[in-house]
């Protein structure tokens, strides 16, 4: 590929930061638990639901690629691009590819969930609860919790196919997937689309998103 080839913008400030902050957050997450840490659960579980909060809003208001329209649109180019897979036709896609896009959704609900049991979850002997424990009874809280942990599991299977198939492209399908994430562009020659969409978030879009993402983090903290 020319070294001189430009470079365009795939992937927005806002998703590679909601993306890695998601990184660090889930393993986080787990060894809070683990320890009993659960002050710290519970402040990290909060900011992992404004992430996913502020992701959701993004996938309405936030640039091309992160829109939720154009990949559900793409889900009906699965066969196609799998089969280009098995006959070694790949080509970049610019955003999320058809694969891509069932592994974001379904990550996205799984992290959801996660987010919304943990703030209803209350423990065995009831000194532990999410700061939503208090709208529902005792017995819920505790079926919240069992959701809670059976998802965390899921979560972590979905992860760890996530990985896989980062793996499988970088190493198998010679694409260097990671990279993108991190600097958000990609040479433009590795598209063959003669015209791409306009990709270019908006600031203000931007603000609108983390304000409100803020401001229900903000309300639910307070009832703990």
């Amino acid at each position: 590929m020319p070294s001189d080839s430009p470079r365009i913008l795939v992937w927005d400030v806002a998703i590679r930061i909601v993306h890695w902050l998601m990184v660090i957050l889930v393993p986080l997450l787990w060894w809070t638990a683990e320890e009993g840490l659960m002050d710290w659960h519970r402040r990290l579980g909060l900011t992992m639901f404004g992430l996913v909060l502020f992701r959701l809003i993004w996938g309405f208001i936030g640039s091309w690629t992160a829109r939720f329209l154009p990949m559900v649109q793409r889900i009906g180019l699965l066969p196609s691009y799998v089969g280009k897979l098995r006959n070694r036709q790949y080509g970049p896609t610019f955003g999320h590819s058809p694969l891509a896009v069932l592994s974001v959704f379904a990550l996205l609900l799984a992290l959801a969930t996660q987010v919304t049991t943990g703030l209803f979850s209350v423990d065995v002997d009831g000194l532990e609860s999410g700061p939503l424990a208090v709208l529902v009874s005792f017995d819920t809280g505790r079926q919240f919790a069992e959701i809670h942990e059976f998802n965390f599991n899921l979560l972590a299977a979905l992860i760890g196919l996530h990985i896989v198939a980062i793996a499988i492209y970088h190493f198998v399908v010679k694409d260097r997937l990671v990279r993108p994430m991190i600097t958000g562009r990609r040479p433009r020659a590795d598209f063959s689309s003669a015209e791409l969409p306009e990709n270019r978030p908006r600031l203000i879009a931007m603000i609108v998103a983390a304000a409100l993402s803020l401001i229900c983090v903000v309300a639910i903290a307070g009832f703990g």
